[in-house]
């Protein structure tokens, strides 16, 4: 997935990519594929990014990770994991309209049990 924030904060900052690369320590072509999505960046990497760009981490950040829900409506959410580096600690959060979905969900099972008790019973007792 491309890396926009980072391509952005980059062209705003008035650095090419092989001034970024050089900084990195890397090919002006690997640093390319970073940017573009097709190799991942490291926790390391983003901290020396955000170093050489003058920003923070959470300014330029964005996961590798795409990751689908899908409901037994068929509907699917695409969503991107955020992560919070304060601390070193990586953290999920999911957005609000997908755990409403899946609450949602989960009460339409819990009434399609009941139902289905309901009538195990009734077929039990004649």
């Amino acid at each position: 997935m491309e890396k926009r924030k980072l391509f952005e904060t980059r062209m705003k900052k008035g650095f090419s990519q092989l001034n970024v690369a050089e900084e990195l320590g890397i090919s002006e072509s690997s640093y390319c594929r970073r940017e573009k999505g097709q190799l991942k960046i490291n926790f390391d990497e983003w901290e020396k990014l955000s170093q050489i760009l003058d920003v923070s981490v959470e300014d330029i950040y964005e996961s590798d990770e795409n990751n689908v829900v899908i409901c037994k409506n068929k509907a699917s959410v695409n969503y991107q994991a955020s992560v919070n580096y304060q601390d070193n600690n990586n953290v999920n959060s999911i957005p609000e309209s997908i755990i409403e979905t899946y609450q949602k969900y989960i009460q339409k099972l819990e009434e399609e049990i009941s139902t289905l008790k309901e009538r195990l019973s009734k077929s039990e007792n004649n």
